[in-house]
């Protein structure tokens, strides 16, 4: 059962909503790379683990889209067997943006990301991350379960 909130991103999702484009144009002139002070979507960032308190990292990653090219051999061959066709990516957008992001901050733990906004160009993905070490953090109970489990 999906959430009021759920219900109400995936119709402005479905109707491409005048607020959620406006946005975009705004996310555009941004970094690739822009940390923001709370999540947009935030019961799934709840659900993800996010809370509203020091240690804990928002960050929401632009990726380019559009499908992997590959340039036609000059030599002739069958067009079956040019190579140049069905060629797909080994990891999703989502775990390019992730890989991205903790790669910009190595100390920090990635708790989860979700999708945000896509348009022409990009992928938006909103990723949370959690410094271990912070005091914070190191104190509390369910933050350090799930820690735990991110290292199994």
């Amino acid at each position: 059962m999906l959430s009021h909130q759920d219900q109400t991103w995936l119709k402005m999702w479905k109707e491409n909503a005048p607020e959620l484009r406006a946005k975009a144009v705004e996310w555009r002139k941004q970094n690739a790379l822009t940390r923001i002070d709370r999540p947009s979507r935030i019961q799934k960032a709840r659900r993800l683990g996010y809370k509203a308190k020091q240690g804990i990292v928002v960050v929401r990653m632009r990726v380019g889209r559009g499908n992997m090219r590959k340039k036609r051999p000059v030599a002739g061959r069958r067009p079956k067997h040019l190579g140049v066709t069905r060629i797909k990516p080994d990891v999703s957008m989502q775990q390019v943006a992730e890989r991205r992001v903790l790669e910009r901050f190595p100390n920090m733990k990635l708790l989860g990301s979700y999708y945000v906004y896509k348009d022409g160009i990009y992928l938006w993905y909103e990723i949370i991350m959690v410094d271990p070490s912070h005091p914070r953090i190191s104190k509390d109970k369910e933050m350090r379960g799930k820690l735990v489990d991110l290292k199994n």
